[in-house]
Order: structure tokens, then sequence, then C-alpha cells
């Protein structure tokens, strides 16, 4: 599992492990019922503490993204991707909503914003 993570980026590294499965498992990277690596064998490859991927793991389980069954493991639970797709889409509006608000309290015109949009979007950031 490819996981990457990012000591600089002021978001904590459970954190960063939840978003980068998430992501996974809604672009079917991760399917259905596959076993994710344990939590021992995670922490070890990522050369971090297994108290850190286990409170990843426990927020994907609160989420409904991974059940675990004692003694076997945790797997990707079955789940509705066009549900998850509509709410991540949810939160991609909530946080545009909040930069077109900035946007506008700083006079920055639409083109502008439309054009550090693209930037951000192509990955020229």
């Amino acid at each position: 599992m490819d996981i990457i993570i990012s000591n600089s980026s002021g978001q904590p590294i459970y954190e960063q492990i939840v978003e980068q499965i998430k992501q996974m498992i809604i672009n079917g990277l991760l399917k259905e019922g596959e076993a994710l690596p344990s939590m021992r064998l995670l922490a070890k490859d990522l050369r971090i503490s297994v108290i850190t991927t286990k409170r990843a793991y426990e927020e994907l389980e609160r989420e409904g993204f991974i059940f675990t069954m004692t003694g076997k493991g945790s797997f990707v639970a079955q789940k509705n991707i066009e549900l998850l797709k509509e709410e991540q889409m949810k939160a991609v509006e909530q946080h545009l909503s909040e930069a077109v608000k900035l946007a506008r309290r700083s006079e920055i015109s639409l083109e502008e914003l439309t054009q550090i949009l693209e930037l951000y979007y192509s990955g020229e950031e």
C-alpha cells in the first residue's frame, strides 16, 4: 500500500493515513473485502508508531470505510461508492464556498480565482 507521509504538512500523521486510504477506496484501488496491512506492518513500513496506525484504523472503522475481525485483521467495508463520492463533493463545495467568500472580501475577480483554481488543480501550486 503506497501511503506517503509528510512531516511538513501540518496535518497529523493519522489523518494523512485516513485520507489516503479513503481515496484508495473511493478510487477503487482498494476493493470491498480486501485486507489491509496489519497495524504493526503498516507502522513498520511507514516508520511510525503502532499507536498512530491504530488511531487511523479506528477512525476509518468509525466512518464505515473498514471493518475489523478479531484475529483476522482489517478489511475494506462494503460501501456505496457513489455515496462516498457525494460526501467528497460536499466537502469540496464547502471549501470552495469559503474560498469564494474570501475572494469577494479581498476583491479578487472570478477570472483571477479561476486561474488560481486551475493552477492548483493542474498541480502547479
